[in-house]
């Protein structure tokens, strides 16, 4: 039985993990953390649990499938809930919008509330969006791509829907208002990209919500985490926590053996669903080979400055995913990603599960996160010094926009930095979500589902194709099987 090592337990390395299983890999997977999930995995503190990271779950089919090739059921772990609307836009204004759920209800409500033009405008917009999807997702999303040449055939299609026009300024064709081209050019930063320079191939992500909806997991996305790693154990993958790659050990361009703190594990077959920029500096100790690799040309995500809360009020008015814009935007999306300075007037996505799931509700108290994206470590700016001041900051945008009298209905808080990024997720200058998804990072440009300098070291996760988010994620691992199967000649 041929050994593979799963190095990282995020969503890709739990989904390549189960999926070379089935095709009697024996198979271990290794996790430096004292939990699984990577982003995905679970804080605890004051007795309070918090998703760390993803709380936004579309295409579930692809988490279904895990189970399913296994002979399971997801439904016998987990429960998913739906969620409406899919997300409340607040503007500076105070004025808001909810996105989702109910197309006819929302076109009615946008007619009433901003213009015939711009709910026409809207409908122009999604059959966009779903022809990209036809193309970037159906057809794209579980392909690997291993030359540059895999890409021609998909060309002609790509110049139709003008892949090369950014997100915002392909909305900008469709709808008139500024406010709701905000909204509606915003998912490139659910996946760490900036809307005016993210390729408009990510429009794909408004109809993929539309499609299967937008749900979450009941007891939170780490009832996910926690199914899989109970799958994981029922079918023989074993799993080793507290567990950090050193280095590897190669014979030729096969890596042979994988060093840890905790031991070392021989290898046929190696899996990194670790950042690849970091992996590449600090475990293969190389420059990728790749020319759209090189860390001199690599443009890195935005970072993230994550505020976890429970408050003794409870907010009912508010809704799961609430997402409040500053009045700044493309100058602020600027300073994050390309001055990279410290702002103090973020643009933020609050995350209240109460909203949808009220089983889970915790010592009859309300517990939210909020996250602002701010620049990555390349910003050097001193978190340890900054972190309060921009804590409260983050607050009293909450209490203006959101949450009144937040502070003095605190019962726990405590937040996370870009420190926590890079030194505890290991990516590279604490980025939120690897490299951007820009086009000349996409596809083939992105880092390779298997290293071209190794015959045997694939890649799983956010930098690899297709890219971030957890479908995105999950399907990183379906185009990484398809190379395994490849290698190892199994049909």
């Amino acid at each position: 039985m041929k050994k593979a090592i799963v190095i990282g337990s995020g969503f890709g390395g739990l989904a390549i993990a189960c999926r070379l299983k089935k095709h009697n890999f024996n198979v271990k997977l290794l996790e430096k953390q004292s939990d699984l999930g990577g982003r995905a995995r679970t804080f605890t503190h004051n007795g309070f649990k918090y998703d760390a990271g993803p709380t936004v779950i579309t295409a579930p089919y692809l988490i279904d499938e895990l189970f399913k090739m296994h002979g399971k059921d997801s439904k016998d772990y987990y429960k998913l809930i739906k969620v409406s609307p899919f997300y409340r836009f607040i503007f500076s204004d105070k004025s808001h919008f909810d996105y989702g759920d109910n197309l006819l209800t929302m076109l009615r409500m946008m007619k009433r509330e901003y213009s015939y033009e711009d709910a026409l405008g809207y409908i122009s917009l999604l059959k966009h969006s779903k022809r990209i999807f036809k193309t970037a997702f159906t057809e794209l999303s579980d392909k690997p791509f291993e030359s540059f040449g895999s890409m021609m055939p998909y060309l002609p299609e790509l110049l139709r829907i003008k892949f090369y026009k950014s997100v915002h300024a392909s909305v900008s064709t469709f709808m008139k208002n500024e406010n709701l081209i905000k909204a509606l050019s915003m998912h490139p930063l659910l996946i760490g990209g900036n809307p005016y320079t993210t390729t408009s191939i990510y429009l794909l992500i408004q109809y993929l919500e539309w499609k299967w909806g937008v749900y979450y997991a009941e007891g939170g996305t780490r009832s996910i985490i926690n199914s899989l790693e109970k799958l994981l154990g029922e079918i023989g993958v074993e799993c080793y926590k507290n567990t950090e790659v050193i280095k590897i050990i190669q014979n030729n361009k096969k890596i042979v053996r994988v060093e840890t703190n905790n031991g070392n594990y021989s290898a046929d077959l190696v899996v990194s669903n670790a950042d690849p920029s970091m992996f590449y500096e600090k475990v293969l100790c190389k420059t990728p080979a790749k020319i759209s690799n090189k860390p001199s040309i690599l443009k890195h995500s935005m970072s993230l400055f994550v505020i976890y809360f429970s408050t003794k009020k409870i907010y009912d008015e508010i809704e799961h995913h609430t997402i409040i814009f500053n009045k700044r935007h493309k100058e602020l999306l600027s300073d994050i990603f390309d001055r990279k300075i410290m702002i103090d007037d973020p643009s933020l996505y609050l995350h209240r599960p109460l909203s949808t799931d009220i089983d889970g509700q915790q010592f009859g108290s309300d517990s939210f996160y909020v996250l602002a994206p701010v620049p990555n470590n390349l910003s050097n700016i001193d978190w340890e010094k900054c972190g309060d001041s921009f804590k409260d900051a983050v607050f009293d945008i909450l209490e203006e926009f959101a949450l009144p009298e937040l502070k003095k209905n605190l019962v726990d808080s405590f937040y996370i930095t870009p420190k926590y990024f890079e030194e505890d997720l290991n990516t590279h200058v604490g980025s939120g979500f690897g490299i951007q998804p820009i086009f000349r990072q996409s596809a083939y440009f992105r880092y390779s589902n298997k290293a071209p300098e190794f015959d045997n070291l694939y890649f799983v996760g956010a930098s690899t194709h297709p890219g971030a988010g957890v479908p995105g994620v999950i399907s990183t691992a379906k185009a990484t099987e398809k190379l395994i199967l490849k290698d190892h000649g199994i049909s």
